[in-house]
């Protein structure tokens, strides 16, 4: 697995949120709907829809929202969807870009939680400006220039986590398939830990690499790889956050395979 460090904590288990909760020593963010948050939400998160993210995802702009939430550099985060972790990642992420350390993801959904009969409630919770400082992590972020020249060196692997047919029929040159759907577990947003490696150990991931990510248009995909490499110690991995929708528009090269047999539209 490249640069190899110990794990490091991506994911929040549903107890000790809850826990978190009571202590009130957490802020929670739902980034789904506002409709949805609005009918029943878990206890004290706030809102921040991934649409109202992505409408301007300036740095200054996500500061102005990270600090109208009450998140200031010390503030523990944990981050939750209804959709397999994804668009939460997304939000972690961009958390993380602007420089606070301290997000996770819910390790499972909010079906899930409301499944297992856990606490919701409609109620907004008031919540006190903060002020976060601003500390750009470049070193997370891939851009077009940058993967361009990137992909090109022997150091550097290319992750394309969409489905698989997507990837057969059109992707960045050189880049490895790893459909985001293989990420996930039975009852979880991730894999265990173990697992995560072999499936990376399978595709050929590891070494002393830089790992790239994308998916298909904003980020999403990606950043549930992007949490999944980080839980298997991999320490130098970095989000291409306009994906391949942007390399197709600025007209990069892009690659197919021919005559895909059977393996290449498994999963697995």
């Amino acid at each position: 697995m490249c640069c190899l460090t110990p794990s490091v904590k991506v994911t929040t288990d549903i107890d000790s949120l809850r826990s978190e909760i009571r202590d009130k020593s957490v802020r929670v963010i739902d980034v789904r709907r506002e409709g949805d948050y609005k009918q029943d939400h878990i206890p004290n998160s706030v809102n921040l829809p991934l649409a109202t993210l992505l409408s301007d995802d300036s740095p200054e702009r996500v500061l102005k929202l990270v600090n109208s939430l009450g998140i200031d550099d010390e503030t523990p985060v944990v981050v939750y969807d209804d959709t397999f972790g994804a668009l939460a990642s997304r939000v972690a992420w961009t958390l993380e870009w602007i420089g606070h350390s301290d997000v996770t993801l819910l390790e499972t959904t909010y079906g899930n939680w409301k499944s297992l009969g856990l606490e919701t409630d409609s109620l907004t919770p008031e919540i006190s400006n903060k002020e976060h400082s601003m500390n750009l992590q470049s070193d997370i972020l891939a851009t077009s220039d940058y993967l361009e020249s990137a992909k090109l060196r022997d150091d550097v692997i290319l992750i394309d986590n969409r489905e698989r047919l997507n990837y057969l029929e059109q992707h960045i040159p050189g880049a490895v398939s790893l459909p985001y759907r293989t990420l996930a577990s039975a009852d979880g947003i991730l894999r265990p830990k173990e697992d995560m490696k072999r499936l990376f150990d399978n595709r050929g991931i590891s070494g002393d690499s830089e790992i790239i990510t994308y998916c298909g248009s904003v980020g999403t995909l990606s950043g549930l790889a992007y949490y999944a490499l980080k839980s298997t110690g991999a320490s130098n991995a970095k989000l291409y956050v306009r994906s391949f929708k942007e390399w197709k528009n600025l007209e990069k090269p892009t690659d197919k395979q021919e005559d895909a047999n059977y393996w290449d539209l498994s999963a697995e």
